[in-house]
């Protein structure tokens, strides 16, 4: 079996990701893809994977938990999502260090499904509104304990992407970054679900949808069914053209509220973000998607 496993980033897309992919569960489910609901299996592997600490599982915990997850006999591709897989954002710069829970997790995947394809699937976001909206969620802490002394200038992402090869170097990974997900949820939710590239997706304007007017929207769809994109690049570039004249300004502004946070901090965490970003794109055993 192959599991496809989005196991984040926080402050990326939430459940918007498992829930385009669960508006696919009916037509993939006859191809043997099964596309459960989160209710389905978050909780059931954060508590296998608690109580495992570190041990390895029994033989059968495998079938026991695919028969959990999903009803379909004998299952070719499992699909799940969970933008907070790792931690929740109080854990981010837990004890010091970036994400310090993913070896664990990795791990934990690697022994759970011993024999299976796995694929990991992770989405970055520039450091300087990801701390930000990070730390918003976190209530009764002062900036500098949800840090914990991480400076943020130091790139983390590559760092992360390296734990994350290095834990578990036989799944293959598949990077995007947030700020390009308008363009290319499409090509995420054909990656995930072995969809075959053109493929139409429940769910693939969703995206998009979020961030431009109704009117656009409504014009989107109507210039596609007269000019059907042919390929990925075609489409992202309609995309943008329509992005360019229908955005909804405060859809794609981030208000950054930091203390010591200046225009020139995030002038200097988004050129830092950008080559690390590079860097990851560079890569051995990495699928970066870009527009």
């Amino acid at each position: 079996m192959h599991i496809a496993l989005h196991i984040g980033a926080n402050c990326t897309d939430g459940d918007m990701l498992v829930r385009s992919l669960t508006k696919n569960a009916r037509t993939f489910a006859p191809m043997g893809t099964a596309i459960p609901g989160l209710a389905k299996y978050r909780k059931l592997l954060r508590e296998t994977i608690q109580n495992l600490q570190g041990s390895t599982p029994l033989p059968e915990t495998r079938d026991r938990l695919v028969s959990q997850i999903t009803d379909l006999p004998t299952p070719q591709r499992l699909v799940m999502s969970n933008s907070a897989f790792i931690c929740l954002p109080a854990r981010i710069y837990e004890a010091g260090e970036f994400y310090g829970l993913t070896n664990m997790k990795m791990r934990a995947i690697d022994q759970l499904f011993p024999n299976d394809e796995i694929s990991l699937y992770l989405a970055l976001r520039n450091p300087a509104t990801f701390i930000p909206e990070a730390f918003g969620m976190i209530r009764n802490r002062s900036f500098a304990g949800f840090m914990n002394g991480v400076d943020p200038r130091v790139p983390q992402w590559s760092e992360l992407v390296t734990r994350i090869r290095g834990a578990l170097p036989r799944a293959h990974l598949t990077v995007w970054c947030n700020e390009d997900t308008p363009l290319i949820w499409g090509e995420i939710l054909r990656r995930m679900t072995g969809a075959p590239d053109g493929t139409a997706m429940g769910g693939e304007y969703d995206v998009l949808s979020t961030i431009m007017t109704e009117e656009g929207m409504k014009r989107f769809h109507a210039y596609l069914g007269t000019h059907p994109p042919k390929g990925e690049a075609q489409l992202r570039r309609v995309i943008a053209a329509f992005l360019d004249k229908y955005a909804i300004p405060e859809a794609i502004e981030d208000e950054i509220n930091l203390p010591d946070w200046d225009e020139a901090m995030v002038e200097q965490l988004t050129v830092l973000y950008e080559a690390d970003v590079d860097r990851i794109s560079d890569m051995d055993g990495v699928t970066f998607i870009t527009p």
